[in-house]
């Protein structure tokens, strides 16, 4: 069948069609420009933090780090590793947080026992208790995309807020300390 055998109002219709999927595609990507890319959402939030248990990176002693351990207070949980530049870039402010009082608490991830050492020895250690996810399995279930991330949670044991990647001065000032004054920690 021809197109020109086609009555003129069907044919203006197929004509249409192109027009209307461009238009579809601006609005897609006009919404889609509109989204801050470093907000990923997490099934978690408001939610208790996954059940879990993690020896101490070997050779440091320590308790290790559970589930227990995070409630009863507001604190944070950060996932890092030493083989991590962006870790590595906000472990200052971590530091900075561990001084002004907040409770941090740390996942070891996928990492050598002798490397997290050694980074923990070079840059400062701002976790009250660390624990080693040598095979990533407690941080698949705390829906960690890659490393750094840093969680909020509330005393009940809730996860209130993730953050995905390198905490920035911002996130602090904007986010982390005021939610953790709001959280009552």
């Amino acid at each position: 069948m021809e197109l020109l055998s086609l009555p003129m109002t069907f044919r203006r219709l197929l004509y249409l069609i192109p027009v209307l999927v461009f238009v579809g595609v601006g609005v897609g990507l006009a919404v889609g420009l509109t989204r801050d890319p470093s907000v990923l959402p997490s099934a978690l939030l408001d939610r208790p933090v996954p059940a879990f248990e993690l020896p101490p990176i070997e050779g440091r002693g320590g308790d290790g780090l559970s589930s227990r351990d995070l409630a009863g207070r507001v604190a944070l949980l950060n996932v890092f590793a030493s083989w991590c530049v962006p870790c590595r870039a906000e472990h200052p402010l971590l530091m900075a947080l561990a001084e002004r009082g907040v409770a941090i608490y740390g996942i070891n991830y996928k990492d050598q026992p002798k490397q997290a050492t050694a980074w923990l020895e070079e840059l400062g250690d701002p976790f009250r208790k660390i624990g080693a996810d040598r095979d990533g399995r407690v941080s698949i279930d705390w829906g960690v995309y890659g490393v750094p991330e840093t969680f909020v949670i509330d005393a009940e044991g809730r996860i209130r807020h993730k953050f995905v990647g390198p905490l920035q001065p911002r996130d602090l000032e904007q986010v982390v300390l005021p939610m953790v004054a709001e959280l009552g920690g």
